[in-house]
């Protein structure tokens, strides 16, 4: 039997290779990177006519065994350094879906935490939670919902 500890611990990582798997997909050339303390889970190059560009990415997942009221909420983001190629991809599985959104867009439509030990970071939901239980992407973000051709605009 695993330890709830395990399986807490790898589901981030898991769902990361989901995300990069997706990715790679939809012909995205990845690279991983070996730690995470510049808030960089992967990197994806992209070869304009010639001119290469990076990418930097940062993913975040919910399970579908957390509460249906934060199937979509992701709190105490940390955002190092919001910059024009840094982007973040959100995963909820109960929703089933990704959100592609990049810093500076994520840093004006997300709140920020005024106070407390996550003062300065963010979070945002983007998910509701109907009266029968289904939990729907909110419509609200549809512009970066499953949007991963942002990537290749930025």
């Amino acid at each position: 039997m695993a330890r709830a500890f395990r399986s807490t611990a790898s589901f981030g990582k898991r769902q990361e290779y989901v995300v990069i798997a997706e990715l790679l997909r939809r012909g995205f050339d990845v690279y991983q990177t070996l730690v995470d303390d510049q808030g960089i889970d992967c990197i994806i190059r992209l070869d304009d006519q010639g001119g290469l560009r990076y990418i930097d990415l940062q993913i975040k997942a919910r399970s579908k065994d957390c509460d249906p009221n934060n199937a979509g909420r992701f709190a105490a983001i940390e955002i190092v350094n919001p910059r024009p190629n840094y982007y973040f991809i959100f995963y909820s599985e109960q929703a089933d879906t990704y959100w592609v959104v990049p810093s500076l867009k994520l840093v004006s439509i997300a709140y920020q935490n005024k106070k407390g030990k996550n003062m300065g970071r963010y979070g945002i939901n983007f998910c509701t939670l109907r009266a029968n239980g289904e939990v729907i992407p909110n419509p609200k973000f549809d512009e970066y919902r499953d949007n991963f051709n942002l990537l290749k605009q930025a």
